[in-house]
């Protein structure tokens, strides 16, 4: 029988709601027996996000992994010994100690999955600025994860239901992201979707493009990206033998995606996907990294500073974001051999 997945929680910047909605989601999914969860921070910080959300939970601090016991209304923390007194931090501002704290956890879980400690991590939201604050220059968690596992080719993977969408582009202007449409650029896209669709589980897996512009072009009358560079890739890539079809006009190839027509949608630019998911169930959209040789999950929202400490965040996302680490933890050996540096996979 296998084992129960042990899944490492970041607690995320400690000035906003990380550490509250990963007490609560450990606490409401006490009764869920397909994982264990262990939290990767500052006791002091996790016992005060106890405090704020009204729960009784005990907080044990654990010095490794084996000591972990999963038992009724107790959190496991792993202390990564940033913070010694929750006081020290101030709601909803941007800290340099912070951005410590949210560094040291992202560090610490990320050490324990690369060594196989855990199965898994999940990530609770950091803020770029408390980030920046430390010295570091690292654009946000995936750049900073891509680092520590010695894998700076990563995407995002959005998981909505049964649907994967992937990102040509993301953190660039509109412009900017029309601009890379190139045919170098899809290619590319199209092939590290297809071969992350295979990693998590689709054997033989069907790949929708989405299209630019309306009506994806109509024929050239409202755009010229489709013919020119979108279905040119989408042929060779069938030629190649894969299954993918394209370009889908945008209005209506999510909706196609979630209804089973396609395993993935690629998506050209960040809100164009982004968009569709929130819009479609906001509470259940999980981000995975494909591209680690970790599995990793995470909510996909903020640290949101203006509820920090209030205890009314809502841990629906963190709860999405572990059901799904849960359930990938079975393609863990798949995401080593498939993206470990050693593979010499590009």
């Amino acid at each position: 029988m296998p084992k129960t997945p042990l899944l490492g929680i970041t607690e995320g910047d400690p000035a906003g709601i990380g550490p509250e909605i990963a007490v609560r989601a450990i606490h409401n999914m006490a009764d869920d027996r397909s994982f264990i969860p262990v939290v990767y921070g500052d006791p002091a910080i996790i016992s005060q996000a106890c405090s704020v959300t009204g729960l009784s939970e005990t907080v044990r601090p654990v010095t490794s992994e084996e000591q972990i016991e999963p038992e009724p209304n107790v959190i496991n923390v792993i202390d990564t010994g940033t913070v010694s007194n929750a006081n020290s931090i101030e709601w909803g501002t941007v800290q340099e100690l912070a951005g410590q704290a949210a560094i040291a956890s992202i560090e610490a879980a990320t050490s324990a999955a690369l060594s196989g400690k855990t199965d898994g991590v999940v990530t609770s939201p950091i803020n770029k600025e408390a980030i920046w604050k430390t010295g570091s220059e690292f654009l946000g968690h995936t750049e900073m994860l891509g680092s520590l596992c010695g894998a700076p080719d990563t995407d995002t993977m959005f998981v909505v239901g049964g649907l994967k969408i992937f990102f040509a582009t993301r953190h660039m202007s509109l412009r900017e992201a029309v601009d890379s449409i190139r045919r170098d650029l899809i290619d590319q896209e199209i092939h590290k979707a297809l071969r992350a669709l295979k990693v998590f589980g689709c054997n033989s897996p069907k790949l929708a493009v989405a299209a630019l512009n309306p009506h994806a072009g109509e024929g050239g009358h409202f755009g010229t990206e489709e013919i020119e560079v979108l279905r040119p890739a989408v042929e060779r890539a069938c030629a190649e033998g894969h299954d993918v079809i394209g370009p889908v006009p945008a209005d209506s190839v999510f909706h196609k995606g979630v209804i089973g027509e396609y395993d993935g949608v690629l998506s050209l630019y960040h809100d164009q996907g982004h968009i569709a998911s929130k819009t479609l169930d906001f509470d259940v959209t999980v981000s995975v990294t494909a591209g680690l040789p970790i599995l990793r999950t995470s909510v996909d929202h903020g640290t949101a500073f203006d509820i920090a400490g209030r205890g009314i965040a809502s841990p629906r996302t963190m709860q999405s974001a572990l059901h799904v680490a849960s359930d990938f933890a079975r393609f863990v050996p798949a995401i080593r051999k498939e993206y470990s540096p050693s593979t010499g996979h590009h």
